[in-house]
């Protein structure tokens, strides 16, 4: 519970953020003669519809196990990036049409101004990505990594309109569109990280072999239990900031059915102090 409590702080913040830089780099696109940064904007727009898909989903995934979801509803994470990758696409066609429109039309160049106000940004971006990376990787959270990387791309982009609007104030004329070249780079950069953010999530959807250290880990703790002579096979799967672990213990062929149920019981409760980001684990025990 701690897990997602922090993730939903950590989207609250990213809404807030998006939403103010979205006014502003539209403000400054606008009055600034920089379609660039208006592709920022256009970006950080998207930004705020996927950060509240990522809020729904965060809040959604904390329901607890029920009669039809005896799993949880964990699963519903992977789901939600595979629609923020979705505004993600979206924010790049519009930016890469809008670009070559521009393009294809003369128009003033930016003025020099933008680049502190993309400079602000750059950094403000930068800071945000580390800040809700780090939430991500302490939370477990797919969805909200890939938050983390809609400010990623979107420093990315503004790192690319500063470029573009340099270009465009130090040759002068005939190099007015600099800023707009940089804008479709920059979405053809978006297209190429929603393939990194989907990437995970899809292995995630088909229980994807991917949890290599946590397996080795799951080991190394039970053969410490009073009883368990050994592993056999161990399968993880992820749902949502938890995880699922099917685990066969090798025990005394010897003992009682009763002995060794006590053993599966004393693992479980072991492995699940131990490791707190396991959710259910289901002990079968094999005699040795």
């Amino acid at each position: 519970m701690k897990n997602e409590n922090t993730a939903i702080r950590t989207i609250y913040f990213s809404i807030v953020a998006s939403t103010l830089l979205a006014i502003i780099k539209g403000l400054a696109g606008f009055f600034g003669n920089s379609y660039a940064l208006i592709a920022d904007a256009i970006e950080s727009t998207t930004d705020i519809f996927s950060s509240l898909l990522v809020l729904f989903g965060l809040k959604y995934a904390k329901r607890p196990a029920d009669d039809n979801h005896p799993y949880g509803h964990g699963k519903i994470e992977p789901l939600i990036t595979f629609l923020v990758v979705g505004f993600l696409l979206l924010s790049a066609v519009l930016i890469a049409y809008n670009s070559i429109q521009n393009i294809q039309t003369a128009h003033l160049p930016p003025k020099p101004w933008t680049l502190l106000v993309l400079g602000g940004i750059i950094i403000w971006k930068e800071t945000s990505f580390r800040l809700v990376l780090k939430k991500s990787i302490e939370t477990n959270s797919s969805s909200l990594k890939a938050d983390a990387w809609h400010h990623r791309s979107d420093a990315i982009t503004s790192v690319m309109a500063f470029v573009g609007i340099t270009i465009a104030l130090l040759f002068g004329d005939g190099f007015e569109t600099a800023d707009d070249w940089a804008a479709l780079f920059a979405a053809g950069f978006i297209v190429y990280n929603s393939y990194l953010i989907f990437r995970p999530a899809l292995g995630e959807v088909m229980d994807e072999h991917l949890y290599d250290d946590l397996i080795e880990e799951i080991r190394q703790i039970s053969i410490g239990v009073e009883g368990v002579l050994g592993t056999e096979k161990c399968f993880v799967r992820k749902a949502g900031t938890k995880y699922h672990v099917d685990l066969h213990a090798l025990v005394n062929g010897d003992i009682s059915v009763s002995e060794g149920h006590a053993i599966s019981h004393k693992l479980k409760d072991t492995l699940i102090k131990k490791i707190p980001n396991l959710e259910h684990v289901l002990i079968h025990i094999e005699p040795k």
